[in-house]
């Protein structure tokens, strides 16, 4: 091992995380031409992982955190409830993995960066349940033993990466060359890594100069404000509030979702979702005491409280593309949460509509596989309030939909409805 006193500060993760999505709006078309199956998302895999990224990079726009823990946790739990597509949720583990090697630390050295990346590998690899490895993770693997050595030995940081983007450069030619096509799972880990190593450098075109080139107007580039994200669910009640409640909601409208404000007596109970919690707790001052505040990680497990009286204890949440497939899922008695051709679904769609109280527990039931990480990364987040039952088209939802009974557990509706789908597609 040698002397490296290198630091790596919050600026430099920053530059870094700014890097990275300068090198996905680049690269997200290719990608989304390449073969998506590593990822398990046939469905434009590199624009999930752009929208995905964007939520990251956007957490840290008008950050005041200066240490690098705290930084790194920010873009993991946006990029955690920003995730679109299974190739989406593949990525926010990446970064969910960073965060954790990063807990806790002001500065690092290139050392701890670098176990801290390689904790990002391991987490994406745990993503995936499935017994036959997916050629992405092979080139995580690859990537994480070529930056092995360079680790151990305490090499500067971006000694690290340049290994690392060397094993898996080699690794996706040597895919390549058994395929016959290049996966797109393995591009886009390097479209990270050398993002990553060009935003340590300065060494990249800057995301706010690529929209304001008008890049937007001749392409169909996904702008980046609709993927803020809003992680903090906080929660508060104020003892004798001086304020109107119409005047809390206008306030608070500019720093939150799912706002609701609800009076009893002289008492004002609040309830947000919010980028950042202390500016609300600075935001109340003068509206008289507050008491009971509580403030939830909506991108770790949490339990949500039902706040008011929700209108049933079980609901199925179902997935629809368009209007005609809505109304006969409505029909058949689920709630419908429509797919925005411009926005799309994220896991925090799914978890802002479970803390919406419209039910006690909730059944998800997606209308393709390319959601199916989104559907567990939901249900990791919110425990046992969701089920899923993993229907891949309308007609499977429908089969499945049929067999829901208001009147009977969630845990016999899961059966009825996962035996209606087996029944239905021994009958295709």
């Amino acid at each position: 091992m040698d002397g490296n006193k290198e630091i790596i500060t919050g600026s430099d993760f920053k530059r870094m995380i700014a890097g990275a999505y300068s090198a996905f709006l680049l690269e997200y078309e290719n990608i989304n031409s390449l073969d998506g199956t590593s990822l398990a998302d046939l469905v434009c895999p590199g624009t999930n992982m752009l929208r995905t990224m964007a939520a990251a990079a956007m957490s840290i726009r008008n950050s005041n955190n200066d240490g690098i823990g705290a930084i790194a946790c920010s873009v993991s739990n946006c990029a955690i409830l920003g995730a679109r597509g299974n190739s989406g949720v593949l990525l926010a583990q990446i970064f969910r993995g960073i965060a954790k090697g990063l807990a806790g630390k002001y500065d690092v050295d290139s050392s701890v960066l670098g176990k801290a990346f390689q904790y990002g590998i391991l987490y994406a690899q745990r993503t995936s349940d499935e017994d036959t490895e997916r050629s992405i993770i092979i080139t995580a693997k690859a990537v994480a033993k070529g930056a092995h050595g360079a680790v151990r030995n305490n090499r500067p940081i971006s000694e690290i990466l340049a290994a690392a983007i060397a094993a898996g450069t080699q690794a996706l030619k040597e895919f390549e060359a058994k395929a016959g096509c290049v996966d797109a799972g393995a591009k886009a880990l390097m479209v990270l890594l050398e993002g990553c190593q060009s935003g340590l450098d300065g060494n990249f075109v800057s995301p706010a100069l690529i929209f304001s080139s008008g890049t937007k107007t001749s392409h169909t580039v996904p702008e980046p404000i609709n993927d803020i994200v809003y992680p903090y669910c906080v929660q508060m009640t104020i003892y004798n509030c001086k304020a109107t409640v119409e005047n809390i909601k206008k306030a608070l409208a500019k720093y939150g979702k799912m706002i609701v404000v609800e009076k009893k007596m002289h008492d004002v109970r609040i309830h947000l979702h919010v980028e950042r919690p202390g500016v609300i707790v600075e935001k109340i001052t003068g509206w008289g005491n507050s008491y009971d505040i509580r403030v939830d990680n909506m991108a770790e497990y949490h339990k949500p409280l039902v706040l008011g009286r929700p209108l049933s204890k079980l609901s199925v949440l179902a997935v629809a593309e368009n209007d005609a497939d809505a109304i006969k899922l409505q029909h058949c008695g689920a709630l419908v949460l429509m797919v925005d051709r411009e926005k799309g679904l994220a896991v925090g769609n799914f978890i802002n509509t479970v803390h919406s109280d419209i039910a006690e527990k909730y059944i998800l039931l997606p209308n393709n596989a390319n959601m199916n990480l989104v559907m567990r990364q939901t249900k990791c987040l919110l425990g046992k309030r969701v089920e899923i039952i993993y229907s891949s088209s309308f007609m499977e939802q429908m089969a499945a939909v049929k067999a829901y009974n208001a009147g009977i557990t969630l845990e016999d509706n899961v059966r009825k409805m996962e035996n209606a789908l087996v029944k239905f597609r021994a009958e295709k």
